[in-house]
């Protein structure tokens, strides 16, 4: 991988921007903002997409495949995400030609410019969490500016450029980006060391979002219930911190959890209490939920209205998404990629199956996360799936490892009968479909290209 260098200046003007990986969720948002501003787009991605295809409706010249050729003459900067490999030839002929050449980080801290920033960082629930805040925002009547890693549902897209001084973005730990950045107010979801390839250490990990929290200039709001979150407020010097979450001592508590069906929940803070309830299923997600009402507070509303507001979010692409029902079996998709992630999704997904079994599709994501949490995958997926299929590695940026694929993850599965490893998709579809009966949830997961094998999954539910 690339790994960005943040020290490098960003230009003051940029008229023209080419975008290497613009089809990802949060690159083709980068994208449109930049097109919002009346600046020159172009792009390239590995494959087509819906998100690319959005982009040449609007004048992005974008293409499919990876070539020089696809750089024009005359563009001010080259953007690109951590994804693309050192020796991608159009990030190779803009450093041989002398155009700066920026990080995803770098060319949203100029888009950012002055306008007050709500940066949420954490190892997971990041793009829900800022999917809320957007919401809520919008829904209470300020007009903000925002970047998301996946598209909002309700409004169908990543991005969106707002009349009004907040900005919201999703900030990214993974390569320390998100310290770029001139926050007002920071959210911490959760510290799950992850990424170490990285940072390094655990420590470093942990010290990263001490530095992040600690240079927000208004509010540090962080979970009360993670232990990571914990022991980094343990270190904070900053002189405004909230925190949120299930326990006791939390700012802004949640309590009276109800997850059949859709989670309702109730929120105490200051003396005040607010009953509400979600669309979205999954206790984690009344937790994200305290935290983006806790950013609201922060902000200057109240809790009773800031809670309405938040109520109206209506989810985000990739998690936990229908994608269609056959033979009485409904599929799901969700981003989840890491054992924490996973059984966040499990569960919630547990709380609607009712009489149903779950039936979870993995694809692993990376070699270095598969080598390193193999047991951790299998433990949860054991516990809270019925069946699962364990598909290949998704490698993304990392060149495959000797010995490292999905197979790891099923021998590690106690019960073998619980299991199977099928590297071919359209086997693995057949075999899903299979073991499927009336009434049960099939949910892929993986931040790969999982969600492709859902057509397949659903024509062979139909055959059975």
């Amino acid at each position: 991988m690339i790994r960005p260098d943040l020290t490098l200046p960003i230009p003051a003007d940029i008229t023209a921007a080419h975008f290497i990986g613009i089809g990802g969720s949060g690159m083709s948002g980068l994208a449109g903002m930049f097109l919002d501003r009346g600046i020159r787009v172009s792009g390239s991605d590995r494959s087509d997409s819906a998100a690319m295809q959005a982009l040449a409706a609007r004048g992005a010249a974008v293409h499919v495949g990876h070539d020089a050729a696809n750089l024009p003459d005359d563009v001010d900067a080259v953007v690109f995400t951590g994804a693309i490999w050192p020796e991608n030839p159009e990030y190779l002929l803009a450093k041989e030609r002398g155009v700066p050449v920026l990080h995803r980080s770098q060319a949203l801290h100029w888009l950012v410019g002055g306008r007050r920033l709500v940066s949420v960082a954490g190892a997971h629930g990041k793009t829900t969490s800022t999917g809320m805040i957007v919401t809520g925002l919008r829904a209470i009547g300020a007009d903000p500016t925002f970047v998301n890693g996946g598209v909002i549902a309700s409004l169908g897209v990543s991005s969106g450029t707002g009349a009004g001084d907040l900005f919201v973005i999703e900030a990214d730990e993974s390569d320390g980006s998100f310290r770029l950045y001139d926050t007002a107010v920071a959210l911490i979801t959760n510290v799950d060391p992850d990424h170490l390839d990285h940072w390094g250490s655990r420590e470093a990990f942990y010290e990263g979002f001490v530095r992040f929290a600690d240079a927000a200039s208004q509010a540090v709001v962080i979970s009360a219930d993670d232990p990571g979150a914990r022991e980094v407020t343990a270190s904070l010097s900053h002189g405004n911190v909230v925190t949120f979450g299930t326990a006791a001592e939390a700012d802004v508590r949640v309590g009276d959890i109800l997850t059949d069906g859709p989670v309702s929940f109730t929120l105490h803070h200051g003396g005040r209490s607010a009953s509400g309830a979600l669309s979205v299923p999954g206790a984690h997600n009344a937790v994200n939920a305290a935290g983006a009402v806790a950013v609201l507070l922060t902000l200057g509303y109240e809790l009773e209205p800031a809670l309405r507001a938040v109520e109206q979010f209506g989810g985000t692409i990739r998690r936990f998404e229908l994608h269609g029902v056959r033979a009485g079996v409904a599929v799901y998709d969700d981003y989840a990629h890491h054992p924490t992630e996973v059984d966040a999704a499990l569960a919630a997904a547990r709380t609607v199956v009712g009489d149903g079994r779950i039936i979870a599709v993995h694809q692993p994501h990376t070699y270095s996360r598969t080598q390193a949490m193999y047991r951790e995958f299998a433990d949860v997926l054991e516990s809270r799936a019925d069946h699962t299929v364990v598909l290949d590695v998704y490698g993304a940026r990392e060149d495959p490892v000797p010995g490292v694929t999905g197979a790891l993850v099923s021998g590690a599965f106690a019960d073998q009968d619980r299991v199977r490893f099928v590297a071919d998709w359209q086997q693995a579809a057949e075999y899903t479909a299979s073991v499927a009966r009336p009434g049960d949830y099939v949910i892929t997961l993986g931040c790969g290209d999982v969600y492709r094998i859902i057509p397949q999954v659903l024509d062979a539910l139909g055959q059975e």
